[in-house]
C-alpha cells in the first residue's frame, strides 16, 4: 500500500521546523549569560583591585605581624577568631557555638610523639579550636578517651596520667613549658616545666594560665585561657594518652605540633580587627572578601557566600489569572526545569571555616598579578568566581585581596529569560502549528472540493455535462478553479466543436457527391453524346469542390508543421501592407478598398510570406462578408508596444457569444443566404484560424469585433514592435 503523503502531512512536517526556534533562543540566552558571566567577572577583578587600593601602602596592618609570621608551617598553626563575648571557663562550650565550625579535629593523623613501640590506632581524639577576646586566648578541648587516668592524689609525678601539654615562645623568644594534670574534675591551673625537654619536671605553678576539665561520658572538656602577653605568637598544644591505671605509662602524644621542639611549633594567626573594620562595609556589597597575607593566612573576611549572589533579581512577575498560574507552577515549570537548574538554596563551601586559603587565584595574587577564577563547589551545586588582587607595600607583596560571587544571580536571570522566552516560543508554536493544521485542512478540503466537483462534471465516457462552478477566492486555487473552469468550458465548447463538425462536413460534403452521382446516373441512363458533356462537366465540378475541401482542411495541418521552420527578418509592415493592396485591388475588382497608415511606425520581426498568407485570409474573410460595391478599409496605426492591421467591412454583426470561437479550426458564422458573389465555394471556417495561428507565431494575437456603430466588422491583426 502506498503512503498518501498529504498537504496536511507536509506542513505537519514543515511546522517541526519550528523546534528550532527553541533552540535558537536556548542558545542565545546562553550566549547573553556568557556576556554576563564576562561582566560579572570584570565587576568582581574592579571590586578587589578597589579593596587591594584601600590596602596598600599600609604598613600598620601588616608589620604588626611580620615578626612571627616569617617561620609559617601549614597544619600546625592554629586560627583564633575574635570573641564576642569573654568564654565562661566551666567545661561546657555553650559560648563557642557561634565560631565552633571552625575547630579542627585532630587524631591518629597528628601523633607527634609515641613513648612505645605501638603503631597501632590510637583511642584518643580531640575537637580544638581556640579564640581572642580583649587581652586573652582562650582554647577548647573536646577529647574522646576510652580510658580517662586521673593523676594520683599522693603522687608528685605530673607525667604519670592523661595530662595536657603547652608550648610557646615568650616575648623574649625564650622556649617554655607548661603542663596540667589534676587529681579531679574542676578548675585547673598549670605547672611551668623545667628547660630539659627530655623530662617532664614541674617547677612552679603557672597561674596565669587558668581553666576548667570537665568529665563526659565519652572522655572530657578542657577549656583553657591565658594572656596575650605570655607569648609573642608560637604556640603547641598536645594531648598525652595514659590508658593502664597500674603501669600508669604513657603511649602517644596527639597535639597540634611537636611541644618538645621550638622549631615546630604553630602559630596563632588571628583576624586583624582594622583590616575586618575596613571591610564591614562590604558585607552589604554581595559579595564574600578575603584578606589574606603572603602565607595566605586569613586576616579578615567580610560579607557571606551564600548570599553573594551576584545580581540581584526581582520575583516573579505573576498572571492576572489564577488558574494560569497553576498550569505554570505545576504543568509548565517542571517541564522547563527537566533542562534547567535551579540555584541551591544551600550549598557546600570548602572554605567556610578557613583560615588558609591555598587555591590557584591566591597564589597568582601573591605573585604579583591579578587573576579571576571559576570553581564547583565540591557537591556540584554552585560555581563561585573569585577574583584576587596583590596588596603591596614598598613594593612588595605582604597580601591578597580575594572576592567571591556565586552565579546563582545570573542563573537565576538566565531562568527567567528562558522561561519568559519558552512561553512565548511555545505559545507561538502551538498557535502557528494549529494554524498551519487548520490552513493545510482548509488547502486540502478545497482541492478535494475542486476534485470532486471536476470529477462531477465529466461522466464516465469522458462527455462534458456540466460546468464547474467558478470559485470567488482571489488566491492560487481560486485561480486554479477558473482556470479548471475556464478549461472546461473550452473543452466543450471544443466537443461541441467536434460533434457539429461531422454535420458540417457532410453538409458540404453532401452537395459535391450529390452532383457526382447525379451526373454519373444521368450518364449512365441518357448515354446521348448531346448530354455527355453536361453530365460530365457537373460530376468534374462536384469533384472540384470535393479537392477544394481536402485542400482546405489539410492546410492548416501543413501550417502548422512547416510555420516553425521559418526563419524570421526585420519587416516593414507598412510597406509590406502596401505592396499587398494594389493585388487586392485587382483580385477583388468588385469591392472598394482604402489604405491608411502612419508615419513612422517602425519594424517588426516576422516571416514575409506568413504576413502576407495572414493579411490574404483577413482580406478574403472580409470580401466574403460584403457586398458588391462596399468599401473595405485597411489600416496600420501604433498602440502601445504593438503595430496594429484593421480591416474594417460592412456586412452582419457578429453573434456575442461567437467572437473567439470564429478564431477556431472549422466555426463559421454564414447563413443560407450568402452575401457572396459567388455561392458555390465551400466554407470551412479555416481562413481567420490560419490567420490567428500565424499572428500566435509573431507573438502576436487576432481580434474580431463589432463596430462601435453596428455598420460592420474590424478584424484587428495586433504584433509587437521591435
Amino acid at each position: 500500500m502506498r503512503f498518501r503523503f498529504s498537504i496536511r502531512f507536509q506542513l505537519v512536517i514543515l511546522s517541526l521546523f519550528l523546534f528550532t526556534i527553541p533552540w535558537l533562543g536556548y542558545q542565545y540566552v546562553w550566549e547573553v549569560e556568557e556576556y554576563l558571566r564576562n561582566g560579572q567577572e570584570q565587576t568582581m577583578l574592579g571590586t578587589a583591585r578597589a579593596v587591594a587600593t584601600a590596602l596598600h601602602e599600609r604598613k600598620a596592618l601588616f608589620e604588626s605581624r611580620s615578626s612571627y609570621l616569617q617561620n609559617i608551617r601549614p597544619g600546625t598553626d592554629l586560627y583564633a577568631p575574635q570573641l564576642d563575648n569573654p568564654i565562661r571557663l566551666d567545661g561546657k562550650f555553650d559560648d563557642w557555638q557561634d565560631i565552633i565550625r571552625l575547630a579542627q579535629v585532630y587524631g591518629n593523623n597528628k601523633v607527634v610523639q609515641r613513648y612505645i613501640a605501638d603503631n597501632s590506632t590510637t583511642s584518643l581524639s580531640f575537637t580544638h579550636m581556640v579564640g581572642k577576646y580583649e587581652q586573652y586566648l582562650y582554647a577548647m578541648f573536646k577529647v574522646e578517651d576510652e580510658q580517662l587516668i586521673w593523676r594520683n592524689n599522693k603522687s608528685l609525678k605530673i607525667d604519670k596520667s592523661d595530662h595536657l601539654l603547652i608550648s610557646l615562645l615568650d616575648k623574649h623568644g625564650k622556649f617554655s613549658r607548661y603542663s596540667i594534670s589534676p587529681y579531679q574534675p574542676g578548675w585547673i591551673n598549670a605547672y611551668r616545666l623545667d628547660d630539659d625537654s627530655a623530662h617532664i619536671f614541674p617547677i612552679e605553678n603557672a597561674l596565669e594560665i587558668q581553666g576548667h576539665w570537665r568529665q563526659t561520658q565519652t572522655g572530657y572538656n578542657i577549656e583553657l585561657r591565658f594572656p596575650l602577653s605570655l607569648f609573642s605568637g608560637s604556640l603547641a598544644f598536645a594531648l598525652v594518652d595514659v590508658d593502664d591505671p597500674l603501669t600508669r605509662e604513657k603511649k602517644y602524644a596527639i597535639g597540634t605540633a611537636d611541644p618538645n621542639q621550638f622549631d615546630k611549633l604553630g602559630t596563632v594567626v588571628s583576624p586583624s580587627p582594622e583590616i575586618e573594620q575596613i571591610l564591614a562595609g562590604l558585607k552589604y556589597a554581595d559579595s564574600r572578601v578575603w584578606v589574606v597575607d603572603r602565607h595566605q593566612r586569613v586576616l579578615a573576611k567580610a560579607g557571606n557566600i551564600q548570599a553573594a549572589t551576584g545580581v540581584r533579581v526581582k520575583p516573579r512577575k505573576q498572571f492576572d489569572w489564577a488558574w494560569l498560574n497553576w498550569i505554570e507552577k505545576h504543568w509548565i515549570l517542571p517541564v522547563y526545569y527537566h533542562i534547567l537548574t535551579r540555584p541551591p538554596d544551600n550549598f557546600v563551601d570548602e572554605l567556610e571555616n578557613a583560615y588558609e586559603i591555598e587555591t590557584q587565584g591566591v597564589k597568582t595574587a601573591l605573585a604579583g598579578r591579578a587573576e579571576s577564577l571559576w570553581r564547583l563547589t565540591p557537591d556540584n551545586r554552585a560555581v563561585i568566581l573569585s577574583a584576587s588582587h596583590p596588596i603591596f607595600i614598598d613594593g612588595e607583596v605582604r597580601g591578597a585581596v580575594i572576592v567571591e560571587q556565586t552565579t546563582h544571580g545570573i542563573r537565576t536571570l538566565r531562568n527567567r529569560a528562558l522561561e519568559q522566552l519558552f512561553h512565548v516560543i511555545i505559545a507561538v508554536m502551538l498557535l502557528g502549528t494549529l494554524g498551519l493544521f487548520l490552513f493545510a485542512n482548509r488547502i486540502s478540503s478545497r482541492i478535494r472540493r475542486l476534485r470532486d466537483q471536476t470529477e462531477s462534471v465529466i461522466d464516465e465516457s469522458g462527455k462534458i455535462v456540466g460546468q464547474l462552478s467558478t470559485a470567488r477566492q482571489q488566491d492560487e486555487i481560486g485561480d486554479l478553479s477558473r482556470t479548471f473552469a475556464t478549461v472546461i468550458e473550452r473543452l466543450q465548447q471544443y466537443n461541441s466543436y467536434l460533434e457539429n463538425m461531422a454535420s458540417r462536413l457532410s453538409h458540404e460534403l453532401r452537395t459535391p457527391i450529390a452532383i457526382v452521382k447525379s451526373s454519373l446516373d444521368n450518364l449512365k441512363q441518357f448515354n446521348t453524346e448531346s448530354n455527355n458533356e453536361g453530365f460530365i462537366e457537373r460530376a468534374q465540378d462536384g469533384i472540384t469542390r470535393l479537392s477544394t475541401i481536402l485542400n482546405r482542411m489539410s492546410e492548416a495541418t501543413r501550417l502548422e508543421h512547416a510555420i516553425t521552420q521559418e526563419e524570421s527578418e526585420r519587416v516593414d509592415l507598412t510597406n509590406l501592407l502596401s505592396a499587398c493592396f494594389a493585388g487586392y485591388q485587382q483580385a477583388y475588382d468588385t469591392r472598394k478598398f482604402v489604405f491608411s497608415k502612419e508615419i513612422d511606425l517602425g519594424l517588426i520581426k516576422g516571416v514575409p510570406e506568413l504576413l502576407v498568407q495572414m493579411l490574404d485570409k483577413v482580406v478574403s474573410n472580409a470580401v466574403e462578408f460584403s457586398q458588391p460595391d462596399d468599401t473595405i478599409t485597411l489600416q496600420v496605426c501604433q498602440s502601445g508596444k504593438y503595430l496594429q492591421v484593421k480591416a474594417v467591412n460592412p456586412g452582419p454583426l457578429l453573434p456575442n457569444d461567437m467572437q473567439d470561437e470564429l478564431l477556431q479550426s472549422m466555426v463559421s458564422v454564414r447563413t443560407d443566404v450568402s452575401h457572396q458573389d459567388t455561392t458555390t465555394a465551400p466554407h470551412l471556417g479555416l481562413g481567420l484560424y490560419i490567420a490567428n495561428t500565424i499572428a500566435m507565431f509573431h507573438k502576436g494575437h487576432l481580434q474580431i469585433n463589432n463596430l462601435a456603430d453596428h455598420s460592420g466588422v474590424v478584424v484587428t491583426i495586433s504584433l509587437p514592435k521591435l
